[in-house]
């Protein structure tokens, strides 16, 4: 249900705004980040309820407490925050540009668009920093094809939970919605991973995450298929790839936009890589697919994310219209 009306026309702006101007540096230099607010009280929490002397029952059950303070306090704040926005002049332009700061279609494609640009300024040397700021695996262990492989992959995957889902969450609940999410998507990033750590207190974070991004993540795929043809693609064998191979993927979200992207492109994506010392023996998406990914192909890629980009407003525009 939506929180107002107009929440699909101020999503339209949000989108705009983003795509057009992005996280201006020179804001956050001056003032913390919304996201770097919430990564401080997950933070607080991890190390004020993650007693690692605790029994494992004990640890998960505080990670549940602290899921509740994370939704509670951002639910509050976007409900706050949108309340008194519409109580000042053009309330649509006001949200729609808070929003925006939340949603990264422009961040996503300059960061990429760098490891792209990395090969022809700096060699292999320069990409593998470019990528080492987007990825999580080592930089080092990767050759050319491997940090294009993972330039794409998290074009796909970033895609769908930095632009997809951020607008569904808005749409079906404003601000309070939009925070909810990227809170719960952080507190994943920070704490809902395998780590000693973090297993038994992230996991209630980690399996928030994926329930939010269950229905996200099918249309960023199908948005990504339908953009094939940006790139020399067809729509019809990147859906196919998606259908069959999503649930390959060892997430049950990211495999579905990265299936999609392997069979836009015609690549055979994730499969075995490494994070630091540790190996991810994964089957390859697409397997039949090329795997000596280019720098060209990041950039076809990212033609790709565009097209879907602009398909994701068209479908906000069309649902909105239709309901009015």
């Amino acid at each position: 249900m939506l929180l107002h009306p107009d929440a699909l026309l101020i999503l339209l702006v949000a989108l705009a705004l983003d795509a057009a101007i992005g996280d201006p540096d020179a804001i956050w230099r001056r003032i913390p980040h919304p996201v770097a607010w919430m990564g401080a009280l997950i933070a607080r929490l991890d190390r004020s309820w993650n007693r690692p002397q605790r029994a494992a029952a004990r640890r998960k059950a505080a990670g549940i407490a602290a899921l509740g303070v994370i939704l509670a306090t951002s639910i509050l704040a976007g409900a706050l925050v949108e309340a008194a926005l519409r109580a000042l002049p053009w309330p649509m332009v006001s949200i729609g540009l808070v929003a925006s700061v939340l949603i990264a279609q422009n961040s996503l494609y300059a960061h990429v668009a760098r490891v792209a640009a990395a090969f022809s300024a700096g060699g292999i040397t320069e990409a593998r920093r470019a990528v080492s700021m987007i990825v999580g695996r080592d930089p080092e262990s990767l050759d050319e094809a491997g940090i294009c492989r993972a330039a794409i992959e998290t074009t796909a995957e970033n895609f769908s939970d930095g632009v997809v889902a951020p607008a569904f969450w808005f749409a079906l609940a404003g601000l309070p919605g939009l925070a909810a999410y990227k809170a719960v998507n952080t507190a994943d990033s920070m704490i809902g991973h395998l780590s000693d750590r973090h297993r038994d207190f992230g996991w209630a974070s980690a399996r928030c995450d994926d329930l939010l991004n269950l229905a996200p993540a099918r249309l960023a795929g199908l948005l990504i298929a339908l953009a094939a043809p940006l790139a020399a693609g067809s729509p019809f064998r990147a859906l196919g790839v998606m259908i069959r191979d999503a649930r390959l993927h060892r997430s049950p979200n990211a495999g579905w936009p990265e299936a999609a992207m392997a069979g836009a492109l015609g690549l055979a994506l994730a499969g075995p890589r490494r994070y630091g010392p540790r190996l991810v023996e994964d089957p390859f998406l697409h397997a039949e697919g090329r795997r000596e990914a280019t720098p060209e192909d990041i950039r076809r890629a990212l033609r790709i994310m565009v097209g879907a980009c602009l398909g994701l407003a068209g479908l906000v525009a069309a649902i909105a219209l239709l309901l009015s």
